[in-house]
């Protein structure tokens, strides 16, 4: 961090900044909210960020790598819209695009392989939920974020599930179903709810969490694999 260093943590102001964002939207939300969630004045929290989008950026930082905070200067400047995408990357491949079913698997069993990218999905989605929640909330209003995330990375994982279940339906090994990007959506929707809107709903927040990833995993194989309900997840 070059520079003065600012009397309030930026992981803090980045905190706050996240919490407005998630409640208000980004057209919303106001530079004013935020200094009213940390209880500073308006001008003071521009020793931190210079403009609303700084704050955003700060905000998808802390969700999706935290760790590059402390290298920032500050006050953060107003990122181009590359610094916006890059900020939603929490690795190398930010939404992963079913490595569980790279080429290298394709000797592997149909209910194994499905298993397998059931489990990515539900990982990534239950450790990340908090960070997709904020883009999807920010990204209406924010033109190339919404294109990167609904766009480049939202189509590309649903477009290769559907290639994993055309493959193994051509090959006769899954159950016909009469949509395949119906059935695309549905295994990922499925995933989404028990990993991540389940724990705003007052009936199901309380359902443990070991038990829901093993029944998704068991439903959805039985859903697509025949014989696979019989199986042990």
């Amino acid at each position: 961090m070059r520079g003065r260093v600012p009397p309030r943590p930026v992981t803090e102001i980045a905190e706050a900044a996240a919490r407005v964002f998630m409640a208000k939207g980004y057209r919303a939300a106001g530079i004013s909210d935020v200094a009213a969630a940390l209880e500073l004045s308006h001008g003071a929290v521009y020793t931190y960020a210079r403009s609303k989008e700084a704050l955003l950026y700060l905000a998808l930082l802390r969700l999706a790598r935290p760790e590059v905070l402390a290298e920032l200067a500050i006050p953060v400047a107003t990122p181009t819209a590359e610094q916006f995408t890059a900020a939603v990357e929490t690795g190398d491949d930010p939404f992963p695009v079913l490595t569980a079913a790279g080429p290298h698997r394709r000797h592997v069993a149909v209910a194994e392989e499905l298993a397998a990218v059931i489990d990515e999905l539900y990982a990534f989605i239950e450790d990340n939920r908090h960070l997709l929640a904020l883009v999807e909330r920010c990204a209406p209003d924010l033109p190339e974020l919404a294109r990167y995330y609904f766009v480049q990375r939202r189509r590309a994982l649903l477009a290769s599930l559907g290639d994993l279940l055309r493959r193994h339906l051509h090959a006769g090994a899954l159950r016909p179903v009469p949509d395949v990007p119906a059935a695309a959506r549905f295994i990922v929707e499925t995933i989404t709810w028990f990993a991540w809107h389940r724990r705003d709903d007052p009936d199901s927040g309380n359902l443990d969490d070991d038990a829901c990833r093993r029944t998704v995993r068991h439903l959805l194989l039985a859903a697509f694999v025949p014989g696979a309900d019989h199986q042990p997840t």
